[in-house]
């Protein structure tokens, strides 16, 4: 077995003629499958074994676990893959450093957002951006689920709440709030809640968690202390549009993002109830691998979305 100094001095021009084994290699780590890795890079998966192989051989140690279902990295293999990626990271910003200042985005951009958050804050402004960048291709995934950018191959995605992958950059946008809000026809029927615990006497429209049947808990601040209360209705919705859309209809009052509501605020369909009570909600990221020097595409696209935030801040 060899050590790390004797594996990584065989990295060299006369070795390795270019860096397209590293990148092969690399890819296939990232995404722990040949067949992955050759979609990412425009190879067939016999190629990409077999520039693996030859890599293999080259070093003289194993990089990686095959099998029939899973490849995996070995103990040199991981060793070997973190070097990698800072020397292709190095690659990566030199070109970047000579071309960033003057460079159009183009390409593909491929991102992914929170449904609630991208149908209304995002996508009403991408036909602009895209406008503004004729060269660029976005692709947008819109869904809940939290993806991995290195594994999946994206080049950024807006992640809501804390953020537990510790190789991504996060780039705070902005912070959400919920606010408890219901329709002036609602209120003029049933009169306004004054604390917290007279929910209990209204129709509560509800977030239903449909793994558990239970309801998201409504939060708020009295006396300096956060409190949890209990709410009841007769409808309960996983989608918070659906409970924005009912909330403006008269069905009760709802606790709903500022994002969401944004527009029912502003033109009076909806009104805020308990908004002295209000705590701060969870922190909304642009997350990104790290580069040294962000590529001009996804410069953009965090440009553009901090100026998309900004209609949302202070509803």
């Amino acid at each position: 077995m060899k050590n790390n100094t004797e594996l990584f001095s065989l990295i060299g021009v006369n070795k390795m003629r270019n860096l397209n084994a590293l990148l092969v290699f690399a890819k296939v780590a990232e995404t722990c499958s040949f067949t992955l890795a050759a979609q990412r890079l425009g190879l067939t998966a016999s190629a990409v074994s077999k520039s693996v192989a030859r890599l293999e051989q080259e070093l003289g140690v194993k990089l990686l676990q095959r099998s029939t279902r899973l490849v995996s990295l070995t103990a040199e293999g991981a060793t070997f893959f973190e070097r990698c990626r800072n020397i292709l990271a190095e690659v990566d910003d030199a070109e970047s450093a000579m071309t960033l200042s003057t460079a159009t985005p183009k390409g593909t951009l491929r991102v992914q957002m929170p449904v609630g958050f991208g149908r209304r804050v995002v996508a009403p402004k991408l036909l602009s951006f895209t406008k503004e960048h004729p060269d660029l291709i976005v692709d947008v995934e819109l869904s809940d689920r939290v993806v991995d950018l290195a594994y999946e191959g994206m080049d950024a995605a807006i992640h809501v709440g804390p953020i537990s992958d510790s190789r991504v950059i996060a780039r705070k946008l902005c912070r959400l709030t919920f606010s408890a809000c219901a329709s002036p026809d609602y209120l003029s029927k049933h009169g306004e809640p004054k604390t917290p615990e007279d929910l209990v006497n209204h129709q509560c429209l509800a977030y239903l968690l449909p793994m558990t049947g239970e309801h998201r808990p409504w939060q708020f601040a009295k006396n300096g202390q956060l409190i949890t209360q209990k709410v009841s209705g007769n409808l309960n919705i996983n989608n918070a549009e659906s409970l924005l859309e009912a909330a403006i209809a008269g069905g009760g009052i709802t606790m709903i993002s500022n994002f969401i509501a944004a527009d029912a605020l502003r033109t009076g369909k909806l009104v805020k109830v308990l908004a002295q009570y209000v705590v701060d909600g969870p922190e909304v990221n642009v997350v990104y691998l790290p580069r040294r020097n962000v590529s001009a595409k996804v410069k953009a696209f965090i440009d553009f979305l901090t100026v998309v935030v900004q209609d949302i801040e202070g509803v």
